[in-house]
């Protein structure tokens, strides 16, 4: 079966584009210009996946994602020119799952959108990470992790390319205690699979938003 994927764009050449390219990947794909429609549709249809740009015409993004919290379960990445920290931290504290600037690579949103679904896509290469009967292997080597470290490295996993929030972890992971404890857990897990963590290779910091795990 098929994820439906809404996309709001106000941008046509754009949102062609991006359609046609996702439904080759196999995506249903409802496109939407306005805020407003896309909040209706929302709540009436089903969908797996929203990419959602923070510019429109009639509102802004925010105000989709305002009006879908605590209402609607839905992957969102968001999309925008805006690339500062203060609004990509409005975006994730809002809900967002994810966030990409403008200009953007298909092929990158196609692999962020997987990543979001908790899948590969079909492309993928050899996985570094993977998760075995609760261990969690690394480069075909088990992981000798606490139980908070695998909870935590499990949603980073889960949500390979895609930033976790620190108020995302804190929040649902109940054995962290205070964002200074996450800090801590992820400074040893870097440890346990030699990330530098000046210049880390797979578990990086979205300065005063999360932490991603890219590979």
């Amino acid at each position: 079966m098929k994820n439906n994927i809404m996309l709001v764009e106000d941008d046509e050449n754009s949102a062609l584009w991006t359609q046609r390219f996702l439904e080759d990947c196999g995506f249903n794909v409802e496109c939407f210009t306005l805020a407003t429609d896309a909040i209706i549709a929302l709540k009436i249809k089903k969908h797996d996946l929203l990419r959602l740009d923070l510019n429109l015409p009639d509102s802004n993004g925010f105000e989709v994602l305002k009006s879908i919290k605590n209402q609607i379960s839905i992957p969102v990445i968001v999309l925008s020119a805006e690339s500062d920290t203060k609004t990509k931290v409005q975006a994730f504290k809002l809900g967002a799952n994810d966030y990409m600037v403008k200009p953007y690579d298909l092929e990158e949103l196609e692999v962020r959108i997987w990543a979001a679904f908790g899948k590969d896509s079909v492309t993928k290469s050899s996985d570094i990470f993977e998760i075995q009967n609760n261990i969690i292997v690394f480069n075909g080597t088990n992981l000798v992790l606490t139980q908070i470290e695998f909870d935590i490295f499990k949603v980073l996993i889960i949500n390979r390319n895609i930033t976790v929030s620190r108020e995302n972890l804190c929040t649902n992971l109940s054995s962290i205690s205070s964002p200074r404890s996450l800090d801590y857990h992820i400074k040893n897990i870097r440890k346990k699979i030699d990330d530098n963590g000046s210049n880390p290779k797979y578990l990086k910091t979205e300065y005063r938003v999360g932490y991603i795990l890219t590979y």
